[in-house]
């Protein structure tokens, strides 16, 4: 996709985070987070479906797993979002995973600065705090030579108010040489709306490099959205096994997208991210 960037300012509000558990409602920056009898509460979400009609994007309902999906601002979260990204398990809570091209600018560029990522971002409300980006890690075949194949990102993201992102609702498993054909869910953030979208179909091989899926409406913004299968429906934990990247850096319509294959070179940078996030 075409990473667009529109100018949309968001309040900054107090990291407002529960113990799932306990249940966790709407937030907003100038209220307290609403009780678990309200209209989202961890329950509801536990429960909600991610699923509908295959390949038809719609509007994300707010699922325990849309909250591991945020959205990416410049600007330290003043600027406009631009970019998709989600949490990913990791032993310190802290690793997020995106598109290289949404945190570098790949052959003759540099690392974007200044990012915050939100999760769970709805309506100009950030329901489970803003999270600074603090360090990204790329492949280098991506940095020498913008290669699409390895148009995938890690970073990982400062503790706020002693709170990881990961105490959030955990993350999704990484997963790698999973093969070309899986029914997946993804779900990222237009940059020209202010609510996530989420779509559900079978990958295809595009090339021994990259995966292609056909959902709908899928326009710049969305890029780093994740691709996540195998979705456990008691724990809302699933794998994510693509981002949309790689091949016309996403994909030059918005009804069909491409991802990177996660292979031994993901898995790398993934563990030097985990490296990273214990130092």
């Amino acid at each position: 996709m075409l990473v667009r960037r529109r100018g949309v300012t968001i309040a900054v509000l107090a990291v407002l985070l529960g113990a799932l558990a306990a249940g966790c409602g709407t937030h907003h920056p100038s209220r307290p987070s609403a009780a678990a009898s309200g209209p989202w509460s961890g329950p509801r979400m536990r429960s909600a479906s991610p699923f509908g009609t295959p390949g038809v994007q719609r509007t994300a309902r707010p699922t325990v797993g849309a909250a591991r999906v945020g959205a990416v601002f410049s600007d330290n979260g003043s600027g406009g979002h631009f970019c998709t990204a989600s949490i990913v398990d990791s032993p310190g809570d802290s690793v997020i995973l995106t598109a290289a091209h949404c945190v570098h600018g790949g052959k003759g560029g540099h690392e974007s600065t200044d990012l915050m990522f939100v999760p769970g971002y709805r309506d100009g409300d950030a329901p489970y705090g803003e999270w600074p980006i603090t360090h990204v890690v790329v492949d280098k075949r991506w940095v020498r030579h913008s290669d699409p194949n390895y148009d995938v990102a890690f970073a990982d993201v400062a503790t706020v108010h002693g709170r990881r992102v990961g105490d959030v609702f955990g993350g999704n498993k990484l997963g790698y040489d999973r093969g070309y054909r899986l029914r997946v869910q993804i779900t990222g953030y237009p940059a020209s709306t202010e609510q996530p979208i989420t779509c559900g179909n079978d990958t295809t091989r595009f090339s021994a490099g990259q995966l292609r899926i056909e959902c709908t409406g899928f326009p710049g913004g969305t890029s780093g959205s994740p691709w996540v299968t195998d979705l456990d429906r008691e724990t809302h934990i699933g794998t994510v096994v693509g981002v949309i990247g790689g091949y016309q850096t996403g994909g030059a319509t918005p009804d069909v997208s491409y991802s990177p294959y996660f292979g031994n070179g993901v898995l790398d940078l993934y563990r030097t991210a985990v490296r990273d996030e214990q130092h």
